[in-house]
């Protein structure tokens, strides 16, 4: 597991970003959030706060709380196969509106078939059994 000066140097070089420019959104010296990130110092609650709304991840990740349920963002986790959470949304953004408004309808249509199919295989057995019944 990596500790959290690893995860928020992962990140911001995820995000291309220097140090400089996440240490003004955090209002902190340069230096303040080099030492974050070399863990020379201490990073105060607040900063993991706004930290994980800034790169949009739970604190919980940040922290690297191992959950599992279904809330959990780690989105850097295998989630099929070797693909992450991660790969995928960053894949969705990158679709164009009219694909992205597609695969929401297309997660909707599976959603629903596992619920359609077990309805008609309720719809086939009650006409069967009333099939029976006039034989």
């Amino acid at each position: 597991m990596k500790e959290l000066r690893e995860l928020l140097r992962d990140l911001r070089e995820d995000h291309d970003l220097k140090q400089k420019e996440v240490a003004r959104y955090l209002n902190v010296s340069q230096q303040t959030y080099s030492n974050y990130e070399r863990g020379h110092r201490d990073i105060p609650v607040c900063v993991v706060v706004k930290l994980a709304k800034y790169y949009k991840v739970s604190t919980d990740y940040l922290l690297s709380v191992e959950t599992d349920y279904l809330g959990n963002t780690n989105l850097k986790r295998p989630y099929l196969d070797h693909i992450t959470l991660h790969d995928v949304l960053y894949d969705i953004q990158r679709l164009k509106r009219d694909n992205r408004k597609d695969l929401v309808r297309y997660i909707s249509y599976l959603k629903a078939v596992p619920h359609y199919e077990a309805e008609e295989r309720k719809r086939q057995t009650a006409d069967g059994k009333k099939q029976e019944r006039k034989k």
